[in-house]
């Protein structure tokens, strides 16, 4: 029996060690890297803890991540929601990790493997399944700039993402845990067979050769103070100055420009000198043209102006942010045009949250969607990275185009082939070149299968672990 102190003393060091791999590991600006490790000093620990003091180590561990985005809630939600946010999570974790102490005692090394990154991708689904936030937080995200290993939500979605980043701590932790030499040599080759056949494929994707057309886009954004969503005639005034950029714009090679989403309130004779201002452009310019509004009174409104002058298409925001858009009408129809390079399609900033509205698209066949957004500056890196995401699961390339935030223009690999900070000039302008392809995806076909996959096994995991398969011993 491990004596009570030595028990304090390695829960404390897990929970300062993984608490500080999660508190840096994800969050708006995550190390990515130390999301894979995070989990591994909490289940190291876990069978060597009795019980009540396994669950606390987990859950204060993943708390203590969380703290990470205690600010950012704050600014967004009350108190009690934040509370919710941060604690509920951290619960659960600590349940997963009881579940994982549970057949790790028992001997059961390949149960216990499998139970961390399947419990918490069940959860994780359950948790978004219906969440008006869709999937801002999954930790899935934190891996943005490891390319290989988001290949995979081609395939599985963001589950598939999640799962291996519980796999691999898991799978490390019961290689130091007591076992058979063939029970840790099972769990070895299963958890690294699935890692490399991921990033094996990660890697292939990534340097696969596809030729696809080309279109040249230009993003341009204002973060200036005096023109914070402006009404009415100053709403065509910032029109006005935005389209003073695009002539040269358009002498830097672009063939369409994105304006970021709300540059204004605006209705009735306003709008239409603002239609007539952009009409006008486009067709001198021969360009595309997409500029969102606030469209009086209750309407959060892409539209779209041809190279022929005439106002083509408008695109209603499906997903609006609570509580700043309550009091707006969600949009129920897709947008789709058709471009010399393919067909082009439209989003505005939260809809790409939502992971079904993109595979929609995909399975529509765009190779390239426009997409105006507005970002609350501190999380400018996480909110376009959550977009980017969306790309390499339906298979498009995405220009979006936010206000305080980031600038983007990225291919359906995942790559940012360009990007600027848009408080980087009073109208920070980027023009680049990407692909117009739509790769058809094994997700965009089948959407959240392996979740769902997910969900089964979790049911047969915890319809395993009751006493009558043999008590649990105390610890290790």
């Amino acid at each position: 029996m491990v004596s009570e102190l030595k028990q304090t003393k390695w829960a404390v060091v897990a929970v300062v060690l993984s608490g500080a791999m999660y508190f840096l590991g994800s969050g708006l600006h995550p190390h990515w890297y130390l999301s894979w490790f995070a989990p591994l000093p909490v289940l190291l620990v876990a069978p060597k803890l009795r019980s009540w003091r396994a669950f606390l180590t987990a859950s204060v561990a993943y708390a203590v991540g969380g703290i990470n985005m205690w600010h950012y809630y704050r600014e967004l939600a009350p108190l009690g929601v934040v509370l919710f946010v941060v604690l509920g999570p951290s619960l659960v974790f600590g349940l997963i990790v009881l579940i994982f102490r549970v057949f790790a005692l028992r001997g059961q090394l390949s149960r216990a493997m499998f139970s961390v990154p399947v419990l918490w991708v069940a959860f994780q689904y359950l948790q978004e399944f219906r969440s008006v936030h869709s999937t801002f937080g999954n930790m899935a995200y934190t891996q943005m700039n490891f390319l290989p290993v988001l290949q995979i939500a081609s395939i599985t979605g963001i589950w598939g993402i999640d799962f291996l980043l519980l796999l691999f701590p898991a799978a490390a932790a019961l290689l130091f845990l007591p076992g058979t030499a063939v029970q840790k040599r099972n769990v070895a080759v299963a958890a690294g067979g699935i890692l490399v056949a991921a990033l094996g494929f990660g890697v292939y994707r990534l340097h696969e050769a596809v030729e696809s057309p080309r279109v040249t886009v230009g993003l341009i954004s204002t973060d200036a103070r005096q023109t914070l969503f402006p009404r009415g005639a100053a709403t065509v005034e910032l029109v006005k100055l935005y389209a003073a950029h695009i002539p040269g714009m358009v002498a830097q090679g672009a063939q369409v420009v994105v304006i970021p989403e709300k540059i204004g309130l605006i209705s009735g004779a306003d709008l239409a000198r603002a239609d007539s201002v952009m009409e006008t452009l486009a067709r001198e310019q021969q360009i595309t043209i997409s500029v969102s509004f606030e469209h009086a009174p209750n309407l959060n409104e892409t539209r779209l102006y041809s190279p022929d002058g005439t106002l083509e298409a408008t695109y209603e925001k499906h997903h609006m942010l609570p509580p700043f858009e309550s009091h707006l009408l969600p949009g129920t129809k897709r947008v789709l045009f058709v471009r010399p390079s393919g067909k082009w399609g439209m989003e505005i900033c939260k809809d790409m949250d939502f992971p079904l509205l993109s595979r929609q698209y995909g399975n529509d066949g765009a190779g390239l969607m426009l997409v105006p957004a507005y970002d609350f500056v501190t999380d400018g890196w996480l909110h376009g990275r959550m977009a980017i995401l969306r790309g390499v699961e339906s298979g498009f390339s995405i220009a979006r185009a936010p206000r305080q935030g980031i600038l983007t223009v990225t291919d359906d690999r995942g790559r940012v082939l360009a990007e600027r900070d848009t408080g980087s000039a009073p109208f920070a302008v980027l023009v680049a070149s990407v692909p117009v392809r739509n790769e058809e995806t094994l997700y965009a076909r089948a959407g959240d299968w392996f979740a769902w996959l997910n969900l089964l096994l979790a049911a047969v995991m915890l319809a395993s672990i009751p006493y009558r398969w043999g008590p649990v011993p105390d610890t290790v």
